[in-house]
């Protein structure tokens, strides 16, 4: 058996652990809204014709924000066409997706399911195809209380109370060829800037998250992030990372190592920030708004030829529709685990997306939702990861690896909650093949009452959750864990994710 060996000292932070680093992400895209969330005919359908089952899912999920409404939809998108009559509203064609667009939800729909979810609203604006005045038109229609033309309509179509929108992207992914109206860093950093500069004329408190690189492998990364942050520094709060993460061919060992790519990607990301930071001699930090990550088999997706009749573009077409294996999830898990360690800068992120598009929760028209296996590592964490974030010292062997080099077997990161006296430590063995008995020196938490521990993990690693069997993968009580004077020891099965709760 592995063995590695981890100190945790609460003395040593990281940061706080922002409660918006457990955010999701809903586009229009496939059926993730319609079909998904929306469903008015389905049995378990509300008055508002939301899914229930899906909203009990959602808050079990334990989802802080949810970025709307896109994505690469909102880079065509008309916002005004989601709002007022639903029998008014027109259908529209998404060139995102090459699907047909109903409007039957909108800003103020998607406004009232989150309170039934009870998350909060982080809205994308167009700067695809629209610009300074419709973000000025959507801030005022969301978040003036009356008195003027776009807030009045608001309320005249049944919505008194302002939304109270507090964090908005400026577009997204503008330096990619597939984004309607992508552009220069140059070009798309001085729209940013104009837009942010207006809508904080309006309200100068709201947090505006600048696009980043669509992901570290396009061409443009690095210099774009200097370029766009140059010109944007004094306007905006955050800088978006999107990284999305699948195995090529049967490599998993890089597959299981994603983490360490996320945390370079992140470091990358600082330091050019900071290098911006220091030039402009300025005091103020930019965080990052990782709003989208996710296990994604793009080649999967990029292997379907797209509808390119457009008299034929489908409402809700089953798009991105992945299937989640035991694999996926301990993946998910690591990648979790590298948000949290970087806390102190990373203090948003969503995972894209919610339902049925590369998601979590799937349902089935007219039948039931379930989890998926990433199902269980986000809920988990974002229940139990509370507090600050530590920084642990960490003795684990390595293992070789095609893309990244020699990485730890284990992946690991820790939370201390001072108010409720816990600590939460985060466990993964990228192992194929082996178990890891782990020690874990916990004399500087000054004693350990007890300790539980739950593992995801199974003997088939690609062993998922579907329709047919919708329970056949969940976390389950690990039973080695041992409590020792001053240490804890646990055994980590291979290719495996654990939460250790430690009182």
């Amino acid at each position: 058996m592995i063995r590695a060996h981890l100190t945790v000292d609460p003395h040593f932070t990281v940061g706080p652990v922002n409660r918006r680093l457990f955010g999701s992400f809903v586009e229009h895209l496939g059926r993730c809204v319609y079909d998904g969330i929306y469903e008015p005919g389905h049995v378990r359908a509300d008055e508002d014709g939301f899914r229930t089952d899906v909203i009990e899912l959602v808050r079990e999920l334990g989802v802080s924000t949810i970025r709307y409404p896109g994505g690469n939809f909102v880079s065509g998108y008309r916002w005004e066409d989601g709002v007022g009559p639903r029998e008014s509203r027109p259908r529209r064609l998404d060139l995102a997706w090459h699907s047909t667009e109903t409007n039957e939800i909108g800003l103020d729909e998607f406004a009232g399911w989150l309170k039934k979810v009870d998350s909060e609203l982080m809205y994308a604006v167009n700067l695809g195809t629209r610009g300074v005045l419709e973000a000025l038109d959507v801030l005022e229609y969301a978040n003036l209380r009356s008195g003027t033309h776009w807030s009045d309509q608001r309320v005249a179509n049944g919505h008194p109370e302002p939304h109270g929108i507090r964090m908005w992207c400026l577009g997204n992914e503008m330096d990619g060829p597939w984004q309607l109206g992508h552009s220069t860093a140059e070009e798309y950093a001085q729209i940013a800037s104009k837009t942010a500069s207006a809508m904080r004329q309006i309200d100068p408190d709201l947090e505006l998250v600048v696009c980043g690189s669509s992901s570290a492998q396009m061409p443009t990364f690095g210099d774009w992030e200097r370029v766009v942050l140059g010109k944007t520094y004094d306007d905006v709060d955050y800088i978006s990372c999107h990284a999305y993460y699948e195995p090529k061919g049967d490599d998993y060992g890089s597959f299981l190592a994603s983490g360490v790519n996320m945390d370079r990607f992140i470091d990358a990301v600082i330091a050019t920030a900071d290098h911006v930071k220091a030039i402009r001699h300025s005091d103020k930090t930019i965080n990052i708004s990782f709003d989208e990550w996710n296990v994604w088999y793009q080649t999967r997706f990029n292997e379907v030829d797209k509808i390119t009749d457009v008299s034929e573009w489908p409402v809700a077409p089953r798009l991105l529709e992945d299937s989640y294996s035991v694999l996926d999830a301990v993946v998910f898990g690591s990648l979790l685990i590298s948000l949290l360690r970087h806390a102190d800068r990373v203090t948003a992120a969503s995972l894209a997306q919610l339902v049925n598009v590369i998601a979590p929760i799937m349902t089935e028209p007219g039948g039931p939702a379930w989890r998926q296996t990433t199902f269980y590592p986000f809920s988990l964490t974002s229940r139990l990861a509370r507090g600050v974030a530590l920084e642990l010292k960490l003795d684990s062997p390595t293992y070789p690896t095609a893309e990244y080099g020699d990485v730890p077997i284990v992946d690991a990161v820790a939370t201390r909650d001072e108010n409720g006296g816990s600590t939460t430590v985060f466990l993964v063995n990228r192992s194929l093949d082996d178990a890891v008995s782990l020690e874990i020196d916990v004399l500087a938490l000054g004693g350990v009452a007890g300790a539980t521990a739950l593992s995801l993990f199974d003997d088939d690693i690609h062993a998922a959750n579907t329709l047919d069997d919708p329970e056949r993968v969940a976390p389950r009580e690990n039973s080695s864990v041992d409590v020792g004077e001053g240490r804890v020891t646990v055994t980590l099965p291979p290719v495996s994710w654990t939460v250790l709760t430690l009182d």
